[in-house]
């Protein structure tokens, strides 16, 4: 079965004849960016990655490398998700925002280079949450491959850990703002504070953390094997990001949750 979905991915791609693809270094996109280079050829593909301030600088030199890894063109554009009417405010269609905002500024790059299409990581996965963003896409037509050839996540991880790609285990990402409760304004200093805390979490070698902000509270998500380390560096963390500025530090005994921060939503 996951030979028939890659057989498929191969012949959507085939279809569309040349892509831009929106490439972030993610697990999805970077296995996206592989699957459109071995089917079209490296003439027929773009990478493009926006660099903001919801992007953490370690991210985008991880996607520069992948980039390179798979011998793709590479173009890193500015963008900036504050300036965007209604980012801020941070209500349940931020993404969406986001997402039609980004894509403005990929249609353009992809009829200057005389490319067809854009295209981005979304997959079957997606279909069962709070992606806001897939309407902007379907306005805007860009389309994802991984979703239409129905692949989801723990099949995009097999192969690409066949493909050899270092991806394959990596921990799954979403921009800085999802840390931020809906209805908390956001701030180019909230997004910074969120990610100098958790650039300082991954240093304890603790690999998937979200650090959820609610307002002057830091709730800090890990997988339940990592609750242990945060525990015993509790002193050094609590130090740390009170430093950054938030004033109570908690663990969330639920663990690491991907969109957690959506269970507000009715």
């Amino acid at each position: 079965m996951l030979t028939e979905k890659y057989n498929k991915l191969q012949s959507i791609l085939r279809d569309m004849e040349s892509v831009v693809v929106a490439f972030s270094g993610g697990v999805d996109s970077t296995f996206l960016l592989k699957a459109a280079v071995d089917t079209l050829g490296t003439e027929r593909v773009l990478a493009v990655t926006a660099d903001s301030e919801t992007y953490p600088s370690s991210e985008l030199e991880e996607a520069r490398v992948l980039a390179s890894k798979i011998g793709v063109k590479h173009q890193v554009i500015e963008t900036s998700e504050l300036a965007i009417p209604g980012y801020a405010e941070n209500n349940k269609n931020r993404c969406y925002f986001c997402k039609s905002s980004l894509f403005d500024h990929l249609i353009p790059v992809m009829e200057e280079k005389g490319f067809q299409n854009v295209i981005y990581g979304v997959i079957a996965d997606d279909m069962n949450e709070h992606r806001p963003g897939m309407q902007a896409a379907k306005e805007k037509g860009i389309r994802g491959p991984l979703l239409e050839a129905n692949l989801f996540k723990q099949e995009i991880r097999e192969l690409s850990q066949q493909f050899d790609l270092p991806t394959w285990d990596k921990p799954s990402f979403a921009c800085l703002s999802s840390r931020i409760a809906y209805g908390e304004y956001i701030t180019k200093e909230k997004l910074t504070k969120v990610e100098r805390a958790e650039s300082f979490l991954k240093s304890l070698r603790i690999r998937q953390v979200r650090v959820r902000t609610h307002d002057e509270i830091a709730r800090i998500e890990v997988e339940p094997n990592d609750m242990k380390t945060v525990l015993e560096n509790h002193d050094s963390i609590v130090r740390e990001l009170q430093e950054y500025g938030y004033k109570y530090i908690t663990l969330d005994l639920l663990g690491y949750q991907s969109g957690s921060m959506n269970k507000v939503l009715s």
